[in-house]
């Protein structure tokens, strides 16, 4: 059965509204007093709408005071200590989750990679995507530089021997 608004009247003339907000704003407007007596020794929470909002206000202003004193700390990562059999077993893992071919752990990049890892005193930072490709541009560039200087010098060399 669907619910609308139908007022019932009764006996001296009062309204009757299935509306609870209604009936709280009426309660508060007329018995706010009584009904916050009877709230204090019943140990119960007033409802009533100022109430209500002055409650939520106050709870507003207490988790703003503690936010001012609360300050975001990054957790440490934890280094476990190095092992062979935890090296071995994150080399097969690393070999099976990228398809590597096995030959790429006896690759002399691969070990020259991990002796620099090795090093490190507070563990590695793994370069992002952006970062990697940024680096692999700029050692494209430095390596095309240094190919045509060697160019260059080489045919200065040959073309002085040929007109000399």
């Amino acid at each position: 059965m669907l619910l609308t608004y139908s007022p019932i009247f009764h006996r001296k003339g009062c309204v009757l509204v299935n509306e609870p907000t209604t009936l709280r704003r009426h309660a508060e407007a007329n018995f706010a007093g009584k009904y916050r007596t009877w709230a204090k020794t019943s140990k119960f929470d007033s409802m009533l709408p100022g109430d209500v909002k002055d409650r939520k206000a106050k709870a507003m202003r207490a988790q703003q005071v503690i936010n001012s004193h609360l300050t975001e700390r990054k957790l440490a990562e934890r280094v476990v200590p190095y092992s062979d059999k935890l090296f071995k077993t994150a080399a097969v893992e690393w070999l099976i989750a990228t398809d590597q071919p096995i030959q790429a752990l006896e690759h002399p990049k691969f070990k020259e990679m991990i002796d620099v890892a090795a090093r490190a005193t507070n563990g590695v930072k793994i370069p992002g995507r952006k970062a990697t490709r940024a680096q692999i541009m700029r050692m494209f560039k430095n390596h095309l530089t240094k190919l045509k200087a060697t160019l260059n010098v080489c045919l200065r060399v040959l073309l002085l021997s040929v007109f000399v």
